[in-house]
């Protein structure tokens, strides 16, 4: 439930209910958003990014939480890393990606052809798509589209993916390893790659393996907090597979810009910052401010929607406080049922029904509390439509890649970025492995890299990456992880 000082906005929320039914905002401008954008969306705010100093994208602005990590000390040294003991023979990602709408046009047509085919594919391996009562696909509008394309299973349509894709992996006795993230890629001579260095994260031991190609489809970088904000993604979100792919050359693409989703939970802090489902304002949800106002159309793209909150709270000053010292507008989900007919909200919404009751609101009858959250990095490593990387015998997938969003991915399309992707990386890998001649395994790269980084004085600065898991038991004031202190650096690492 909401703070009592919370609910005299609450109840402004309600008594303006009637006259927002009648009422639907212009979307705005090309004029308009562009300075709104400017002004209030993170990825514009001063001193927030920098230029790499070193490697394939020296000069390109990013966020300052990234960079730290891109321009990172390996977590290997060179020397110790016996490459004759070969642990896996075989390197097999199962992973996606794709897109729509992107800046890449070679991208965007690729997306565009697959999509059809990648939907079909996905029922048939068991999905449970939405249907309409004659049996037909149901498809929904979003941020930013003009014409319904939605296809969604409920409000965990992500989740139902994963099941069958479980699944599958199981039914076809794919061989996997759990619990060993890659802190290094292997090259041979010929500036290929051909293989990683995994880390067991119980044992810390090391793992050799040996393949003709590698998918990258690691994510995104979420659980870097970009600018402090909260984030929908999972613990592993540390942009690890940027940091491997950059260090052995590959080039990166759009890396100053982020995708922050306007509604993340603002209130109760338990949920800060998870997903409250754009399907939320697809159904008819507005956003509202303290006094029960409307101040944007609520299908605005992701980035436009979200500079519009902040605006909201930062500089109108009609935003509402949280007991957690967080702050967030009203996204005024009972308006669904008014619209849609009583019961809406619990048979399109369970999982937002049963994320919220578990704290007592009721969301068909209370609004949502919420703030943009970090949510999807909109750039990542360069591919072309087969997958590949800048790199011989690299290929990446899903969100780690870039290109394909330009710099705001509209909603529908992560499934597509995983999908459409993974299917073309999986067999471009594939059809390369085919005809690759791998040389001797090395990770001579690695001894480049900490060279540079040493002749630019950068070692002692920047912290061990990847990443692999956020830090949250940290007790030290700054962000970077602790073990950054000169201290507890691998005595390889430590400078004369």
């Amino acid at each position: 439930m909401y703070p009592h000082y919370i609910e005299e906005s609450v109840r402004k929320v309600e008594a303006t209910r009637e006259a927002r039914l009648k009422e639907t905002l212009p979307r705005l401008s090309v004029d308009a958003k562009t300075p709104l954008l400017q002004k209030f969306h993170p990825d514009y705010v001063a001193g927030k990014m920098r230029p790499l100093a070193i490697g394939p994208n020296k000069g390109d602005s990013t966020p300052n939480e990234i960079a730290d990590l891109l321009e990172g000390n390996s977590r290997i040294d060179p020397d110790k890393v016996d490459l004759t003991r070969v642990d896996q023979a075989i390197h097999y990602i199962d992973t996606v990606g794709g897109g729509h709408f992107a800046n890449i046009p070679e991208l965007v047509e690729a997306l565009v052809k697959d999509a059809p085919s990648v939907i079909k594919w996905l029922e048939t391996l068991g999905v449970n798509w939405d249907k309409n009562p004659d049996g037909s696909m149901r498809e929904l509008s979003g941020g930013g589209a003009s014409r319904l394309r939605l296809h969604s299973a409920k409000d965990y349509t992500g989740l139902e993916e994963m099941r069958v894709l479980r699944d599958e992996l199981r039914n076809r006795n794919i061989s996997y390893v759990e619990f060993s993230a890659a802190i290094e890629l292997l090259t041979d001579d010929k500036g290929q790659v051909c293989g990683a260095v995994l880390a067991n994260l119980e044992t810390n031991e090391l793992t050799i393996v040996r393949a003709k190609a590698v998918v990258m489809a690691t994510g995104g970088m979420g659980r870097l907090h970009i600018q402090g904000f909260p984030t929908t993604n999972h613990y592993g979100a540390t942009a690890d597979g940027l940091v491997l792919a950059y260090r052995a050359g590959a080039r990166l693409i759009f890396m100053d810009t982020m995708q922050y989703h306007p509604t993340g939970a603002a209130h109760p802090v338990q949920i800060l910052g998870q997903l409250v489902t754009e399907k939320v304002r697809t159904l008819g949800a507005q956003l509202v401010n303290s006094d029960g106002i409307q101040f944007v159309m609520p299908l605005e793209p992701r980035d436009v929607v979200a500079a519009a909150i902040i605006r909201e709270c930062s500089e109108r000053h009609k935003g509402i406080d949280t007991p957690a010292g967080q702050v967030g507008v009203w996204l005024d989900s009972p308006m669904i049922d008014l619209i849609r007919g009583s019961g809406t909200v619990a048979k399109e919404l369970p999982a937002m029904v049963r994320q919220f009751g578990r704290y007592g609101i009721d969301i068909s009858k209370e609004p949502m509390l919420i703030y943009p959250t970090l949510h999807y990095q909109n750039g990542g490593i360069k591919i072309n439509a087969d997958g590949a990387t800048t790199v011989p015998g690299l290929f990446a997938a899903g969100e780690c890649e870039g290109g394909v969003h330009g710099r705001n991915r509209l909603i529908g399309n992560s499934t597509l970025d995983i999908f459409v992707f993974g299917r073309r990386a999986g067999r471009a890998a594939a059809q390369w492995s085919k005809q690759a001649k791998p040389g001797t395994p090395t990770v001579n790269h690695v001894r480049r890299w900490q060279k540079s980084l040493n002749e630019s004085g950068l070692a002692r600065q920047r912290p061990i990456s990847p990443m692999l898991l956020p830090d949250y038991a940290k007790a030290i004031p700054d962000y970077m992880p602790s073990y950054t202190r000169e201290s507890l650096k691998p005595s390889w690492m430590k400078l004369a």
